[in-house]
């Protein structure tokens, strides 16, 4: 009998380990959770003195007979501060090297929602329904699992409350400051209805939160963070502002916005927005049609979308001059909604936020491109606006 080198041993140990399962803890009747860290400041000399921004969430935590954390049912860890971007499909597994994760589940490889009429829940966590104890205990930004941190590393406490996550469930917790001036921090669970609702695949669907601080836009532009600006929306906007949208033709010549923008749809006046940090409520949708121009052949379109935020009682027209102006007090916003993917803090022309287009271009079926209209979340937080796509299910490419 030959002898087996040790060599073919190693190779073969390293193969099954490597082939290893992951053990995923079965969830009868769950419900699901998608959580983001919405605290947008970065710790300077003049807020030295406040908790990193960086949380455990412990869903069921269990205690040493000191009080300390030694565990939970579930543990969703390294949350750090939110992307401007939550796409309608799980990005973060296996695209970074971090440990750090900017939402949960994120990164996590945990069990995710199904396809609940038609669409997508899979950036969704399942997770224990009914009463649950839920804590977001602060954390140092290194790379240590929470567990193993120092026991005076996970005492720290911001949300320790409990929870009726009812199974079957879609909810949204949004970690937030409430007070700017106080430093009053908290959350808002929100029971989402997207999934409920009789929305329409030839419409486009966007609700807009102001979820910023109190006190945050009248604050002295001193003390707001310096990082990572957002053009006009840099200092926050007040805190009732109406909304109005513009949809305008990409292909359509090279003019300005407005000489391509779509007759009817056209600084449209969409609604009006509270700034609110207490309320779960789901703000109303508005809708537009996927497919606006009149000339569209009905399978692809490159229209995007601009969003317009003024007091009320002012006219639209007489703010469109602020366009070139970054700092107006809180009074003018512009939010464009451009390419697919594509996000900078503000664009190089005009101060407005850049955020990826609401409608969403993929090879499906025959079709590349081919449009699909999704439900969308726009949330406006200190000086800085994030979306959240849903997507229905589509049609895989044929080639």
């Amino acid at each position: 009998m030959k002898k087996i080198s040790i060599n073919y041993l190693i190779i073969l140990l390293f193969c099954l380990s490597a082939c290893g399962k992951i053990e995923y803890t079965k969830m009868d009747s769950p419900a699901y959770l998608r959580v983001f860290n919405n605290f947008t400041y970065n710790l300077t000399v003049e807020n030295k003195n406040e908790q990193f921004p960086i949380f455990t969430m412990l869903i069921e935590p269990k205690f040493d007979g000191s009080g300390v954390v030694t565990g939970a049912e579930v543990i969703g860890d390294f949350l750090d501060k939110r992307d401007y971007y939550a796409p309608p499909y799980p990005s973060h597994i296996g695209n970074s090297t971090s440990v750090f994760n900017p939402e949960y589940p994120g990164k996590e490889n945990v069990l995710v929602g199904p396809v609940l009429n038609g669409y997508d829940l899979s950036s969704w966590a399942q997770v224990p329904s009914g009463k649950r104890r839920v804590m977001f205990v602060y954390r140092p930004k290194s790379e240590v699992p929470f567990l193993q941190l120092p026991k005076q590393l996970r005492s720290k406490v911001l949300v320790d409350t409990v929870l009726n996550l009812e199974k079957g469930e879609v909810f949204t917790l949004h970690l937030l400051q409430k007070d700017f001036n106080t430093r009053e921090n908290g959350m808002i669970l929100r029971q989402e209805q997207f999934h409920k609702m009789p929305l329409s695949d030839s419409l486009v669907y966007v609700n807009i939160y102001n979820m910023s601080s109190k006190g945050f836009w009248s604050a002295n532009a001193g003390f707001k963070d310096k990082f990572e600006r957002m053009g006009m929306l840099n200092f926050g906007i007040k805190d009732v502002m109406n909304v109005y949208y513009s949809l305008v033709n990409y292909d359509q010549g090279q003019g300005q916005w407005f000489d391509r923008a779509i007759n009817g749809h056209n600084k449209a006046f969409m609604g009006t927005v509270h700034r609110d940090t207490e309320s779960s409520k789901v703000h109303p949708y508005f809708s537009f049609p996927v497919f606006a121009d009149a000339g569209s052949n009905n399978i692809s379109t490159k229209i995007w979308q601009r969003f317009f935020f003024l007091p009320p009682g002012n006219s639209l027209e007489n703010y469109l001059h602020y366009e070139l102006y970054n700092d107006n007090e809180g009074n003018f916003a512009i939010v464009n909604c451009f390419e697919n993917g594509l996000v900078r803090p503000f664009a190089d022309w005009g101060g407005a936020a850049m955020l990826p287009n609401l409608l969403v271009n993929v090879h499906s079926g025959t079709y590349n491109p081919r449009t699909f209209g999704t439900v969308n979340t726009l949330e406006i937080v200190n000086g800085k606006v994030f979306l959240t796509t849903v997507q229905r299910k589509y049609a895989p490419p044929v080639y």
